[in-house]
């Protein structure tokens, strides 16, 4: 099965928000300023429920019998709704395994709101039985299925309390972590019209859960030393490859020996 680790960006939805907290006539900066403002007073910070938070970047790393690729979906120029429909488009081709970190309580979530915002159709992802018996033992929405697994879902037994940041695990690991940018940074990079930044960094991400992944399949026997080193070798030769300065980067904070 083709394996797809995935991770989105995203930043507040300043069209939705005017329409439900009736914001009309005021700029950008005013309703972004006001969703914050409601929000804190709701919960004593500003993260905005799920529905509101608008997707700017897609990114994977796609493991099929072809290698090997890392990439954001879509281009700078694509909406919210293209790149939505890019990624259910190939979940309805090749009904990848999905691997994330806090895809469960996140981008997936976020997926399905904004997905349902625009329209957008994706049988096989909600298949859970019905047409296709095999999904109905391991399908994309249960949270005990592995057709979406969740690593730091998984890792955490499905226990909040023992849940961990991905940044801390990759470091921990020796792998990269966060380069150059955070989540809580996306909305003033992308008002300062720094979209590749956000994509890059997106990928750059993907990339540390795609390697924790493979620790992961590591611990649990589904890959063994020869094949954990030959898969960490590969992605090492595809970003040599690709002479990308955020792939770089990545390599040079990723040391050889580990």
């Amino acid at each position: 099965m083709n394996v797809l680790v995935f991770d989105i960006e995203t930043i507040p939805d300043l069209e939705g928000g005017r329409r439900i907290y009736d914001l009309d006539g005021l700029d950008d900066k005013d309703t972004a300023s006001a969703l914050f403002n409601i929000r804190r007073q709701e919960t004593g910070n500003e993260f905005l429920r799920l529905h509101l938070q608008k997707i700017v970047a897609i990114s994977v790393v796609l493991r099929s019998a072809k290698g090997v690729k890392v990439w954001s979906l879509g281009d700078e120029k694509s909406t919210e709704k293209e790149l939505i429909e890019r990624f259910f488009e190939g979940m309805e081709k090749f009904s990848p395994q999905l691997v994330s970190w806090n895809g469960g309580g996140f981008d997936l979530p976020v997926l399905h709101y904004r997905a349902l915002r625009h329209g957008v159709s994706a049988p096989r992802y909600w298949e859970t039985g019905e047409n296709d018996t095999s999904f109905r033992y391991n399908n994309y929405l249960s949270r005990y299925h592995t057709r979406h697994l969740d690593l730091m879902d998984m890792l955490a037994l499905y226990n909040a309390r023992a849940n961990a940041p991905l940044d801390q695990i990759a470091t921990l690991l020796g792998f990269p972590g966060k380069m150059g940018m955070s989540g809580g940074r996306v909305f003033d990079e992308f008002q300062a019209g720094n979209l590749k930044g956000i994509r890059d960094y997106c990928e750059t991400d993907v990339l540390n859960t795609w390697l924790v992944f493979l620790r992961f399949q590591l611990m649990r026997g589904h890959l063994d030393t020869t094949g954990y080193d030959k898969e960490t070798a590969l992605l090492r030769d595809w970003l040599k490859a690709e002479n990308q300065p955020h792939f770089t980067e990545f390599l040079s904070a990723w040391p050889e020996s580990l």
